[in-house]
């Protein structure tokens, strides 16, 4: 089977994943072969993988999920291990030098984004107790983003986001980074990344596993339905739920928020959203 890389999947990733999206076609071929799959389906995608459709040779039906190599998901598989399909999709095989997964099929076209705001928080909060676990040493850790961010958060501002909103996070980065917990944290728990499975109703994909406070990872929760998680009570309502501190929950949210603020292009959608949400968190 020879792979025909989406357009649309291939627009969505820089110049930099050139060299990696020309040998994608010959290195999903080799997975393939390796453990024995057929494809059996078209190809979907995300920001930062392709994902195949396949059955294993005993028909079961899986998904070969082929990653762009970046530091956010190097250690997914690690994650998916650990949790070992409980309240995540399991993990059945791994290539880390291929950056590929193997991964029980689940139904891509039903996931939270849709459901009711309170059924998806109800959800996902329960997610978080059921995902803690202690992260193992080689997974990065947020002193270390933190520590970052002191240094590149007043260099970055180009004068998009107040000076002392970028000051007041720098704060809390000193703060909070060196107090840092070590709890295996999902940093990109959102509605999209929970989908409909057979085994349970609900199942997390795609961590992006980083260590610390279990705080750090509410944000996406925000800016993917900011208007209906204020209306249901906002960060206070989901720390709450979650069993979280809900101090820890504003300070981190903000951090997160200025960030992602600075980080997104004048315009974006994104950029809009985490103003506000710095606005709400200050």
């Amino acid at each position: 089977m020879s792979l025909t890389v989406p357009e649309s999947f291939a627009a969505g990733l820089d110049e930099d994943a050139a060299e990696w999206l020309a040998g994608l076609p010959a290195l999903t071929a080799s997975c393939l072969a390796r453990w024995d799959l057929t494809v059996d389906g078209p190809p979907v995608h995300g920001v930062c993988a392709l994902v195949v459709p396949v059955r294993r040779v005993d028909g079961e039906p899986a998904v070969l999920k082929m990653t762009w190599p970046h530091d956010e998901a190097r250690h997914e598989a690690l994650a998916l291990s650990l949790w070992d399909g409980d309240g995540a999709v399991r993990l059945l095989d791994n290539d880390d030098d291929a950056w590929a997964l193997l991964l029980e099929r689940l139904d891509p076209a039903t996931t939270l984004r849709t459901a009711p705001i309170g059924e998806a928080l109800t959800v996902v909060t329960s997610m978080i107790g059921r995902l803690d676990r202690p992260a193992p040493p080689v997974v990065r850790h947020m002193r270390d983003n933190a520590a970052r961010w002191v240094r590149e958060l007043p260099a970055e501002n180009d004068g998009r986001v107040p000076r002392e909103l970028v000051g007041q996070a720098v704060a809390y980065c000193r703060e909070l980074g060196p107090a840092a917990g070590n709890h295996l944290v999902n940093e990109d728990l959102h509605y999209d990344n929970v989908l409909r499975g057979e085994r349970e109703p609900w199942l997390v994909i795609d961590p992006k596993p980083i260590a610390g406070d279990r705080e750090f990872g509410l944000i996406p929760l925000l800016w993917n339905r900011f208007d209906e998680v204020m209306a249901a009570g906002g960060l206070t309502a989901i720390a709450g739920a979650a069993g979280l501190d809900r101090e820890l929950a504003r300070r981190w949210t903000f951090v997160r928020a200025v960030d992602n603020w600075l980080g997104s292009g004048e315009g974006h959608r994104l950029a809009a959203t985490c103003a506000r949400i710095a606005a709400a968190t200050a």
